[in-house]
């Protein structure tokens, strides 16, 4: 029998060895990424101190059609690693998550998917990250705080297939025109933690594990005049068998909005809400700004401000605002490097209530 280490470095060698390095045939993709998070806790929360940690990526893709075997036909695989501290769990206590990459040291399987289009219809199948389609904001996306990237009161309300654990899935998506999409997806209801599967290559479907459902309605057109806007409703549904007896069930709605009030100066919103006599973090909110093209000779360069709010009850640590500014220095096409400061109003990530933190970091991001 293969082990789970095994099966991951066998999935390694597919996504590396599948396709002829040759400069000639360019049906098939390889990247490779690194982030690092230099982190430090000014003031506040647990304890004051400075941890890094790091993320590594190995992407690989294939066009079906471009390789001359049948069209609209696409296949993704990417590949992990985390290592490192923890500054929330150690040194902030936060709930929302300062660092958009901490999840420990573990190297495993991110996402394995098939996508076919057919026209104006398009359905992916395998292990994929619900945040990467669902839930986001091109503007809120440039944050480090993980909130940004996912409403906490959907990330943390459910087992959600978002970083670092992903799921099986099925996401169908439709385009009745050039300003609408239609998008439904299903996933595993229950993925398997990684304390019993390590590497993410141990997948299980089964009716105590539930479902999870989410449909989202995206219309992309500006209210302002000449400019780019992005709006976007949506709704989950989950449902599980907590124990052989007890069926769970849960839901929620979101909104992400994303305005160009100029060229070069878009603000963005999110909004979740959940069933408060079901969950302990309600209601979300965000607002903030991304300025891009601040100076003439640095076009690349971008500002970013913004402000979430995670509404908890029943903790005694109570609700948590986050704000956080960012600034996005590209250094040349494949590197770039980004200080970032967030301001952390009664960190809820512990039972217990913790003085506001102050935290400071440096990212610095790779891509080959």
């Amino acid at each position: 029998m293969i082990s789970n280490k095994n099966k991951l470095f066998l999935f390694f060698s597919f996504s590396v060895f599948i396709f002829p390095l040759s400069a000639q045939k360019k049906f098939w993709s390889l990247e490779a990424t690194y982030t690092g998070d230099l982190v430090s806790n000014f003031t506040g929360g647990i304890k004051t101190g400075t941890t890094y940690l790091g993320m590594a990526t190995l992407n690989a893709g294939v066009d079906f059609e471009t390789a001359g075997l049948w069209k609209n036909g696409d296949a993704f695989i990417k590949l992990a690693n985390t290592h490192g501290g923890e500054p929330s769990s150690t040194l902030v206590g936060d709930f929302q998550g300062v660092s958009n990459i901490e999840a420990g040291n573990l190297t495993w399987l991110y996402e394995l998917w098939y996508k076919q289009a057919f026209g104006k219809f398009s359905i992916t199948g395998g292990l994929q990250d619900l945040n990467i389609n669902f839930a986001t904001s091109d503007c809120g996306g440039i944050f480090t705080n993980s909130s940004f990237g996912i409403h906490s009161s959907l990330a943390d309300n459910i087992p959600t297939p978002i970083f670092p654990l992903t799921a099986l899935g099925l996401n169908a998506e439709w385009s009745p025109s050039d300003n609408w999409k239609i998008k439904a997806a299903i996933f595993d209801g229950t993925p398997d933690d990684f304390e019993n599967n390590p590497y993410n290559v141990h997948w299980q479907l089964s009716k105590d594990q539930g479902f999870l459902t989410v449909t989202e309605i995206k219309y992309e057109e500006s209210l302002i005049r000449n400019q780019t806007g992005c709006y976007k409703i949506g709704f989950y549904y989950h449902q599980h068998n907590d124990t052989i007896d007890a069926e769970q069930k849960n839901r929620g709605f979101y909104f992400v909005g994303d305005q160009h009030i100029t060229d070069n100066f878009c603000l963005f919103s999110q909004i979740g809400i959940s069933p408060k006599q079901l969950n302990k973090n309600n209601l979300y909110y965000s607002i903030g700004f991304k300025y891009e093209n601040i100076f003439k000779n640095r076009p690349d360069d971008f500002l970013g401000f913004a402000v979430a709010h995670a509404g908890i009850h029943d903790s005694p640590a109570g609700s948590e605002t986050a704000i956080e500014c960012t600034y996005h220095l590209v250094l040349n096409e494949n590197m770039y490097i980004r200080p970032d400061l967030q301001y952390i109003i009664n960190p809820a990530g512990t039972e217990t209530k913790l003085k506001n933190a102050l935290v400071g970091m440096v990212r610095f991001g790779v891509e080959f």
